[in-house]
Parts: C-alpha cells; sequence; structure tokens
C-alpha cells in the first residue's frame, strides 16, 4: 500500500494507514487551533520559502499598524488580502518572504500616555522629563501586541512575527537618518511653515483623523470688509469667517478664469465676482464693467487693519484655482499664517508670513494684544465698521473644529517647520505611478494620480517628542544648518565624548553637540521629531538596515510585487513609500496595489463604539472559525468597495459553501472507506469516463483557468463566488448526487473506479484552490485526502486544456436548467419530485443537442417520457393587456379602445406578429395606430392538466395528471425515502441489512405488493411485512400516515 494512502492527525506522528478520516466534529474554535500548532510545528513559514527557489523572489511590504491600539475586523479584511496573495504567489512557485513590522512613533502614542501620566499639556511633559516620558513611550506601544498576535495566528495570516522591523529601533532610524541626509545634502529640504490645526490650550498640532473627533456647532461674526485698492477711490470686497485672521491679511486671492465685476452702489466702487453680486449687494446697482480674474493680477490695495509691520511686498491681489463662487464674493482674504493654500500661495508669490499671535493663541501686537483670537472677532468688526471698512456683517452657525480633548477652538496656525521639496519630484513621481498597476485602477489614476499632480511639499518635522530625531543641527553663533547620515558620522563629529552605542532618540541625541564647519562654534539638534508617515515610508530601505546593510543583494528586496492597505493610506503610506524611493532609487516601490475600502454595518453606516455596531474579530473567529469570517469577507463584495457587513451573511456562507465542501469530502471517505479504495492505485483515462465525468471535469479545468486569471488580477471576489458555486450547485448538488448510485455499486467496475478518481482529483484540486483563502478547511480535507505535509506547501491546480469541452458544458447545463424549471414547476402544482409524472414536454430545438441525455432528465424529474415538440403554444392559453406604464403618457384617451381590442383579437398570433415583427397596426378610434412590443403584456397560463414555466425563453410543460398507476409509484418511492432516513437515524452502517415491518392501508399495501423489489433492493431489505401495530413510529406517505418499523439483521 502507498505509504502517503493515509491520514494524518494534526498531532504529527499519529498516523493511520487505509483510511480516509471523517473531518473533526469538534468546536471550530478547537479545530483551528490543532491545526495552527500544526503549522507552528513543521515552521510552515519557514517551509513556505525554503521550497521554493530563491530565483524567483515575489516581494511584498507590510504596512506597520502601531500595536498601542486594537486590532479591528477591518484589519482581518487587509491580512487576509495580503496572506491569501502570498499563498496563491507559493502556490504557484514564487518564493515569498513575509517580514511583519510595527509602527511605534508618533502622537497617538504620546497621547496614550499623556493620559496614563494626567499630563496636559507639552509644558506637563517637560516637567515631567522627556527621558522619562519616552521611556514611557517605548513601553506604551507594544501594549496591544499580544492581541495583535493572537489575531494574526488566529486568521492564520502567515508572517514573519518573530524577526520583525519596528521603527524604534537604532538601526532603523539610522537607515531614516541617512536618507533624511542625502535629501538634505541633495538640497531638498528648506524651512519654511506648516499650516496645522493647532490647539493653543494643549499646545500642540493634531492630525487630521483627530480633528474629524472634535467637531462642533458655533455661532460666529462672518464680515464683508473693504479693501480699498491703492491708486483709487473703489474697494475689493472680500468675505471672511475668520475676522481675527485679517490683521494678518497680504494679499487678497481671485479665480483668473472667473468673470467680475466693477460696480457701483450708493456711490462707491466695489470689485467682486458677477456671479455672487446679486447676493452680496441686492438688486440696487450699477455694473460698471466686467473683467477676468487674470486682469486683477498684481493691482496693489491698502493694509486693511495697519497694527502689524509688514516686511517684504504685500497687499496686491494674486490668483489661485482654489477660488470659488459657492459662496463669499469670489475674492479671498490670504493670510500665510493661517491657511494651508493661503501658505502654498505666498511660497509661490513670495508673500510674507505676519503671525501677531502667540501659541497661546493671543494676539502678541495689535490693539487686541493679549486677547484669545476668536473673542476679538466682534472687537475687530466693530472697528472695521467705525473705520469704514466694514460692507456688511452676518452672524453664522456652522460646524468647527474643536480639541476632542478638552473643547477648545482649533486654530489653523503657521508653525515654523522643515520640508523636502517633492514639488522638484512631482513628474518623476507622476511617471513612476503610471508605471505601477492599481487595483482598481482608477484610485491610481484618479485619487493618487491627482494627488500626485497637485503634490505639495512634504513638512517633515514635528514639534514632540517620541519619534525619529530630526538630523539636523544649526550653529548658535552663525546659524549655519548641516545634517547627520550616520551613527559613525555623528560619533566622528560629536564635541562630547559618545560611541556608536547611543540611542538614537530625545534626548540623549539632543545632548550631542557639533563643531560648526563654518565658524568652528557649537551647533545644537534642532529639536523636532519627523513625520510618522516618513518612517514608514522609509521602510524598504530600513527594515533591512540599508546601505549599513544588504547593499549587495538589495536588488533582490526592492521594489514590492505587491503592497496591500486600506483606501485612507492614498495619502499616507502609499504616498510616503513612493516619494522616498522616488528620490533614493528613482523607482516605484511597488509594482501592484491593492486598495481595499471600509468596513460599514449592515445598513452602511460606519462602524463606531458610539453607535454600539462595531463587531470583535475574537468573537467571529471562535464562533464561525476564521475560515469562514474570510470567505465572507471576501465573498460579499469587491475588496474596493465598501463592504456592508451583515454577521447573517456569515451564517449563510458556513451553511451552505462550508457544509458542502464538507459533506463532499465526508461522502466520499465514507465509500471509499467501505470499499478499501485508494483512488492513485489505478487510473481510468479520461477519454473512458461517462458524460458526466467529461462534464464535470470540463467545468473543473475550466474553473481553474479562470480562476488562475481573475486571482492575477485580484478579481478575488468572482474566485471565491466561482469556487462556491462550483461546489455546491456543480459538484455537490449534480455530479455527486447523480453519481450515489456509482458509489454505492457493488462491483468494482470501470465505471466506479471513474467516479473515484474524477471526485478524488477535483477534491484535491479544490483544496489547493480554496487554500489561499481558507487555510485551516483546506489543510485539514487536503492531508486527509494525500496525507502530504500541507496544502500550503502544495502549487495550484494547472487546467488541463484538453478536458476543457464547452459542448459538454453547454449541453449539460441546458439539462440542468430544463430540470431546474420543471422542479419548479412541480412546485407551482405542488406534487413532490418522488411522485412520478407521465411526461414533461421540452422545445423541439433542443431534440439533437441533449437527445442521447432524455434518461437523466427523466430520472431527475420522475417522469416517464422527455416528449420534444415543435408547437409548444399548444399547451398554453395567451392572455393579452396594455402596458399601462408605457402607453398611458402614448396613447392618452384610446387606452380604453386599444384594452378593448385586444381583448378581441386571437392572442397567440398577436404575440407571433409582434415578436416576429416588433410591431403591429391596429384601428383606435377610427385611427390606424402602430403598436410596438413594449405597449403589449403577454400572460401566459397552461391549459388544463399541464404546467407551463419559462425562464429566459427556456420552456418546460409538465403533464401533471396522476393515473393510479402513477399514484402507487409515489407511494412506494415515498416510503422507501422514510426507511432510508430511519436507517440513518438509528445509526445503521451503509452495508447493513434489514427487515421492515409496516402498518397502513389497503391503498398502501398494495402499492407496497406492486413494487416489493425496488422497496428492498433500494434498502437493503430481506423482507416487507405489513403488521398490526399502533405502536409503530408514524409517517407520512403523500398524505397516508402509515407505521413504520426496521429491525437490523445480524
Amino acid at each position: 500500500m502507498d505509504q502517503n494512502y493515509r491520514n494524518i492527525d494534526f498531532k504529527q506522528g499519529e498516523i493511520e494507514l487505509n483510511k480516509f478520516n471523517e473531518l473533526s466534529n469538534e468546536p471550530v474554535k478547537v479545530r483551528e487551533d490543532k491545526i495552527s500548532q500544526y503549522w507552528k510545528e513543521i515552521d510552515l513559514l519557514k517551509r513556505s520559502v525554503e521550497t521554493r527557489e530563491p530565483d524567483k523572489p515575489y516581494i511584498f511590504y507590510e504596512g506597520p499598524p502601531t500595536a498601542n491600539g486594537k486590532p479591528g475586523i477591518h484589519h482581518v479584511m487587509a491580512r487576509t488580502l495580503k496572506d491569501l496573495t502570498c499563498r496563491y504567489k507559493t502556490m504557484r512557485g514564487y518564493q515569498v518572504k513575509r517580514k511583519a513590522g510595527w509602527d511605534t512613533h508618533g502622537l497617538p502614542v504620546e497621547i496614550e500616555v499623556e493620559k496614563q501620566l494626567n499630563l496636559k499639556n507639552k509644558k506637563d511633559i517637560e516637567a515631567y522629563g522627556i527621558e522619562e516620558f519616552n521611556k514611557q513611550c517605548r513601553e506604551s506601544v507594544f501594549k496591544y501586541e499580544r492581541l495583535w498576535r493572537d489575531m494574526t495566528e488566529r486568521m492564520a495570516y502567515l508572517i514573519d512575527l518573530d524577526d520583525p522591523y519596528i521603527t524604534l529601533e537604532d538601526d532603523y532610524i539610522e537607515s531614516v537618518w541617512w536618507i533624511l541626509n542625502k535629501f538634505f545634502k541633495e538640497g531638498y529640504i528648506y524651512e519654511g511653515h506648516k499650516i496645522l490645526p493647532y490647539c493653543s490650550r494643549c499646545g500642540t498640532g493634531l492630525a487630521s483623523h483627530e480633528v474629524a473627533l472634535g467637531y462642533e456647532e458655533i455661532k460666529s461674526e462672518t464680515a464683508v470688509a473693504k479693501f480699498k485698492r491703492k491708486d483709487k477711490d473703489e474697494y475689493f470686497l472680500a468675505w471672511t469667517t475668520t475676522p481675527w485672521t485679517l490683521p494678518s491679511n497680504v494679499a487678497l486671492t481671485v479665480n483668473p478664469d472667473i468673470t467680475y465685476v466693477r460696480v457701483r452702489q450708493n456711490d462707491e466702487i466695489y470689485y467682486l465676482a458677477k456671479d455672487l453680486a446679486d447676493k452680496v449687494l441686492g438688486e440696487d446697482y450699477e455694473v460698471l464693467e466686467e473683467l477676468l480674474g487674470k486682469d486683477l493680477e498684481y493691482i496693489e490695495y491698502e493694509q486693511l487693519i495697519p497694527f502689524v509691520d509688514v516686511p517684504g511686498k504685500a497687499f496686491y491681489l494674486t490668483v489661485a484655482d482654489y477660488v470659488t463662487v459657492e459662496d463669499g464674493t469670489g475674492i479671498v482674504h490670504t493670510a500665510p499664517a493661517f491657511g494651508e493654500d493661503d501658505y502654498n500661495l505666498g511660497r509661490k508669490y513670495g508673500l510674507p508670513v505676519v503671525q501677531p499671535v502667540s501659541e497661546e493663541g493671543k494676539f502678541t501686537a495689535t490693539i487686541w494684544k493679549d486677547k484669545f483670537v476668536m473673542d476679538a472677532d466682534p472687537e475687530i468688526i466693530r472697528w472695521l465698521r467705525e473705520n469704514g471698512k466694514l460692507y456688511k456683517k452676518e452672524r453664522m452657525e456652522h460646524n468647527y473644529p474643536h480639541c476632542w480633548r478638552c473643547r477648545t477652538p482649533l486654530l489653523y496656525y503657521a508653525k515654523p517647520s522643515w520640508y523636502i521639496e517633492m514639488t522638484k519630484l512631482k513628474d518623476q513621481l507622476v511617471e513612476n505611478n503610471n508605471g505601477v498597476n492599481w487595483y482598481p485602477s482608477f484610485v491610481g489614476e484618479k485619487r493618487f494620480g491627482n494627488w500626485l499632480e497637485n503634490v505639495n511639499d512634504w513638512a517633515i518635522s514635528r514639534s514632540r517628542y517620541w519619534g525619529t530625531p530630526l538630523p539636523i543641527w544649526r550653529c548658535d553663533e552663525c546659524g549655519h544648518v548641516d545634517s547627520v547620515g550616520s551613527r559613525a558620522e555623528l560619533v566622528e563629529r560629536a564635541i562630547e565624548d559618545i560611541d556608536e552605542s547611543i540611542e538614537l532618540h530625545r534626548p540623549y541625541v539632543d545632548d550631542v553637540h557639533l563643531r560648526c564647519d563654518k565658524c568652528n562654534s557649537t551647533m545644537t539638534r534642532e529639536e523636532d521629531v519627523i513625520d510618522v508617515w516618513f518612517d514608514s515610508g522609509a521602510m524598504p530601505f530600513a527594515q533591512h538596515h540599508y546601505p549599513f546593510e544588504n547593499k549587495e543583494n538589495f536588488d533582490s528586496l526592492f521594489p514590492a510585487d505587491f503592497i496591500n492597505e486600506g483606501i485612507d493610506q492614498t495619502r499616507g503610506w502609499f504616498y510616503s513609500l513612493i516619494a522616498i524611493s522616488t528620490f533614493v532609487t528613482g523607482k516605484s516601490p511597488y509594482k501592484n496595489v491593492l486598495v481595499n475600502d471600509l468596513i460599514l454595518d449592515k445598513d452602511g453606516k460606519k462602524m463606531s463604539k458610539s453607535r454600539g455596531n462595531t463587531v470583535d474579530p475574537f468573537e467571529l473567529f471562535d464562533k464561525y472559525g476564521a475560515d469562514v469570517l474570510r470567505w465572507y469577507l471576501i465573498y460579499v463584495s469587491p475588496p474596493w468597495t465598501p463592504t456592508k457587513f451583515d454577521e447573517d451573511g456569515l451564517r449563510e456562507v458556513e451553511s451552505k459553501f462550508f457544509r458542502s465542501i464538507r459533506n463532499v469530502y465526508n461522502f466520499f471517505s465514507l465509500y471509499a472507506n467501505t470499499d478499501e479504495i485508494d483512488p492513485r492505485e489505478f487510473f481510468i483515462p479520461y477519454q473512458d469516463r461517462p458524460e458526466i465525468d467529461k462534464w464535470i471535469l470540463s467545468k473543473y479545468n475550466s474553473l481553474i483557468k479562470a480562476c488562475r486569471e481573475d486571482m492575477d488580477i485580484f478579481e478575488l471576489t468572482r474566485v471565491v463566488r466561482a469556487i462556491q458555486d462550483f461546489v455546491i450547485e456543480d459538484l455537490s448538488n449534480w455530479y455527486i448526487r447523480r453519481c450515489r448510485r456509482r458509489f454505492w455499486s457493488t462491483d468494482l467496475d470501470e465505471d466506479k473506479k471513474a467516479v473515484y478518481n474524477t471526485t478524488y482529483e477535483i477534491l484535491v484540486g479544490i483544496c489547493k484552490m480554496v487554500a489561499p483563502f481558507i487555510p485551516y478547511t483546506s489543510e485539514e480535507i487536503y492531508r486527509n485526502l494525500t496525507g502530504e505535509e500541507s496544502v500550503h506547501l502544495a502549487y495550484y491546480p494547472e487546467p488541463n486544456e484538453d478536458l476543457i469541452h464547452k459542448e459538454t458544458e453547454e449541453r449539460m447545463d441546458l439539462v440542468r436548467d430544463l430540470v431546474g424549471l420543471g422542479r419548479a414547476s412541480r412546485e407551482n402544482v405542488k406534487i413532490k419530485v418522488r411522485q412520478p409524472l407521465s411526461e414533461v414536454v421540452i422545445d423541439g430545438k433542443y431534440e439533437e443537442q441533449i437527445g442521447d441525455l432524455v434518461s437523466l432528465i427523466m430520472e431527475e424529474l420522475n417522469v416517464k417520457e422527455v416528449v420534444f415538440e415543435n408547437d409548444l403554444s399548444q399547451f398554453m392559453d395567451y392572455s393579452l393587456k396594455p402596458n399601462y406604464k408605457v402607453v398611458g403618457s402614448i396613447l392618452g384617451p384610446k387606452v380604453k379602445s386599444f384594452a378593448k381590442l385586444l381583448g378581441q383579437l386571437d392572442a397567440k398570433d398577436t404575440v407571433e406578429k409582434l415578436e416576429r415583427d416588433g410591431k403591429l397596426v391596429l384601428e383606435l378610434d377610427g385611427e390606424e395606430t402602430e403598436i410596438l412590443e413594449d405597449y403589449v403584456l403577454v400572460t401566459i397560463s397552461s391549459k388544463e392538466g399541464f404546467n407551463v414555466v419559462m425562464e429566459n425563453n427556456l420552456f418546460v410543460i409538465l403533464d401533471t395528471s396522476l393515473t393510479p398507476e402513477l399514484i402507487n409509484e409515489g407511494y412506494a418511492r415515498e416510503f422507501v425515502s422514510k426507511i432510508q432516513q430511519m436507517r440513518k437515524n438509528n445509526g445503521y452502517e451503509v452495508l447493513d441489512r434489514i427487515n421492515i415491518f409496516y402498518d397502513g392501508s389497503d391503498e398502501i399495501a398494495a402499492a407496497i405488493d406492486e413494487y416489493d423489489d425496488f422497496i428492498k433492493s433500494e434498502t437493503l431489505a430481506e423482507k416487507v411485512d405489513r403488521i398490526s401495530d399502533d405502536s409503530l413510529e408514524k409517517q407520512d406517505l403523500n398524505g397516508q400516515m402509515t407505521g413504520i418499523k426496521l429491525e437490523k439483521i445480524s
């Protein structure tokens, strides 16, 4: 006996030869845990790598999560996509290394620690001590690492968690420093200002996701201010919702392509957008001139509030595309210190940044000095009115962002910042992105492509504590700045006595000073840390400590063949990766990007704790199993569309697909074990197998071909739906069900060998095809079937093109469709399939195509004859009436005449004419009227004794009349069905022989006597005796209550 033919329990070493074991009935949590332990014992990840050739790599980059937050259902989605892709590529022969990563720096970590330590702001942190604070941050980042590891292992995400890249490690930081140093030395880094939402109470900027947490409805004063043209007694009208920014105004901005008007109202002349003139001015004004915005560029005006000295050239009109005519005046007041668009425009025009506001949010100059800026709005508007500079004011209710921690209104605030001049790389970024395969393509072309087309310089510095320190030093005397690119350089240039073991975090690097190359004075490090997105975007290099290590083999580690993250990473990790790699290597860091969308609740609402609609992935794992959750997430909708998560869908997938695949295996193993058959010990040539085998093998190989093509373009939902449909409909509901008698046969003839060969081959192949999606189930069935080490070390099936016969598939699929309609017809008239009928009538045009499959239709529909008839109309009655939705407005008052006439026409002839010509002409109210096909609703009903069912122009007509002979056979078949169920309920083995006793009516007795031999052969009964015993278990035989008892023969 072949040594491989065995079942290996997932406790290694427990081997049972010559037997296909039943699948485990243990709870799914226990079942999956045992398989997981087995993978650990064989070190599946290592085996997955070492069994594939190194010269065929498939490079995968893992986007690093932050381990100080709990994993959620959206992480299961992304990790399922990553895992199945890596497993699939391994099965296609690629060597796929999978290194995990942790993102460990940044404000979210600091905020968590601030909460723990009850620190309110930056002053509190510095009083507590940066060194101790950062120690707490270091410990905090792995707070939920155990949970992440548990989720990763529980969902079978095969990735190396034991040797991850970690952004806080000095080797990683050193590589980041090397990249920053390269940017600096090549002239890309400069000092500027960053506009960020800033909480004046907490003394910190907020990330965009934090801003979204704190919107509140407020009422505030808005103003339309009058900016006097410098050379004329005319005014530009500009609207603002933040009057406190007006003292910092340095420019006005218009859209170059919008039409503006110069108007006279009450002896004053104003400029504003033409489309907004009525809304702002009312109707009482005179248009003096129309001109485009670009014609206004560089016209000068007088400073509006002259309390701040403004250096450099200011107070003139600029142009920008972001100005709209949706509200305001079409002229935007511009203060580069308090708006990102303003700041970027200011850089373009060289405008000064005027910022008379402290970090506490109070004016440092003007007559409103020491007042919180938003509290000064009414006073500023009053000053404008008193000085003739206010056109009008309005009170407005609107959403405004507040600090989510302390509820203080946020200020958009210019903070000094270090920038990377990414605009220099724009063309190369766009070109590199054009070479990337995005799934879906519109994300790369539109969302990400547009982002790169309009790329801004990257503000990389943050005035915080826990992060990669910015490696830039400034001379205390002459102001010269320089950067450091390695620990060795830091040690060499340091004034202090340090070595390369120094930790590259604050405050340790803050204490290192350099000697200035220009004036020989002391240089001190800029206190900022860097944007955490730079950390994660540097991972292609820093995870390998490049260029300090792996310089020679870096070509085998870069670029990535595949990355995958959520849609929210478009301007996050996807951007930081391509920005850094384009600069360092000139190339994109990735070839293929799969982007998944959000997971919503079943009603399409975003999941949140406050709504109470979140789901716990660990609870779902325990209840349904990781496989069911993984399969469902891919099945329910394509990854790049929002997933509406509904637990009912999980239950449906579990009951339909997973039950089907397990049932097919259990059916196969039951009979293979009973017959002591190993399907690998013989092979019936494909051409010698029956039609149904050729059909299922053709469908199977067509499925392999389609799935390989779809997997390669990440059409994953199409793949799982196709596999599920094949397993449930083709394999289980048709092939296995149709072939049961071949398994039951007592002779091991060619036919029985063929059904075993076919079923075994398909079961093994399906295990391989579903392995990337459902690693546990596939592993259990595959190892039971083959005894091999793991399905995840096997190779993905290849289609046998010689076995694909589309004509064979179409013939059998037509039969299945006809059978489906026939069964629907039986349901219509409430006649069970076990009740034989005399005949089914099918369109004669199919006789040549499926004439040799008539016996199959007869058996499936339990009819005595299949009749092919060219004229099906003889079995149908037609009725016609107007399609009122269509003709009501077209025929108007003629509709009544139309309805009456339709009732008088020969319905069959009318339908044929409409189908042939698409129209006919009728006389309605004395006028010839053209009647189109969609004017008429056709109802088809069955003639007496028949039932007609039609779908997609396919007709099945069932003769529903029942003769006494048919009724008796129906009783006998129902009797057999009940006995088979009782055998199963009693726990009898497949080959156990029995005696049958029944207590029934004379009508039942007559039927059983007539079909005695049939009943015995179907139920393995030695005898069938009628007795009188009211205690027998009652069964309903088509309305006849009959007592039945079984007796197993020893």
